[in-house]
């Protein structure tokens, strides 16, 4: 039975919308929150925005055990970085510890990362760590099978100098949209600011959502 258990876990996947946009001051993260076992919904309310440190966060979209088993590897490891350096780390560090796992294991894992959050020396940063562990830094990043859907949308609302509260408009207009035209997206909105300050999360019900016409 736990064989059994364990199996269905390993094909739980976070075929999702997940996205990442810098501000001056900080970012916005936010992602849906449903969790797929082939055309079963297994959660509707999963949390895929998970604290890596204090002021770090990633997204995760690809396979649950898979972004959960990275992540918590990260996590141990940008502990033990920070206690060394008896300071907190920067995003890059934690983007590159990414990066070396998911290359070092491109072929048995599949997991898309966005790392995003602040530090002392950047500010706030987006990193990139698409499925095969390729690392970049973008201003504004989209992930999951639901950003094929909005891309034409990011282009044409995101502007650079964006502040906090258009930063988390956008994210939630996007993630609605793409929520509405993907099938394997759905459920809630979670959001996260992050800044200097610490972090902000916020939860967007589906049914406060915004509504876009279909005509």
């Amino acid at each position: 039975t736990s064989a059994i258990r364990a199996a269905n876990r390993s094909l739980q996947l976070y075929i999702t919308t997940i996205m990442a946009v810098e501000y001056d001051g900080g970012v916005v993260i936010g992602a849906d929150s449903r969790t797929t076992t082939g055309a079963y919904i297994a959660n509707r309310v999963t949390d895929k925005l998970t604290p890596i440190h204090d002021r770090i966060f990633c997204c995760r979209s690809g396979s649950a055990a898979d972004t959960q088993a990275i992540a918590d590897v990260v996590t141990y490891q940008l502990g033990f970085h920070s206690i060394e350096l008896d300071e907190a780390p920067l995003v890059q560090t934690a983007a590159n510890l990414f990066k070396a796992s998911c290359y070092r294991y491109r072929e048995e894992l599949m997991a898309g990362i966005i790392v995003a959050g602040w530090d002392k020396r950047r500010g706030g940063q987006v990193y990139t760590v698409p499925v095969g562990g390729m690392l970049v830094r973008q201003p504004v990043s989209v992930g999951g099978s639901g950003s094929t859907y909005i891309y034409g949308y990011m282009d044409s609302n995101y502007k650079p100098n964006m502040t906090k509260d258009q930063c988390l408009r956008l994210v939630s207009g996007a993630l609605s949209l793409a929520m509405e035209r993907d099938g394997s997206s759905g459920g809630v909105v979670r959001l996260a600011a992050i800044s200097e300050t610490g972090v902000d999360r916020q939860v967007i019900l589906g049914n406060q959502l915004p509504k876009w016409s279909t005509a």
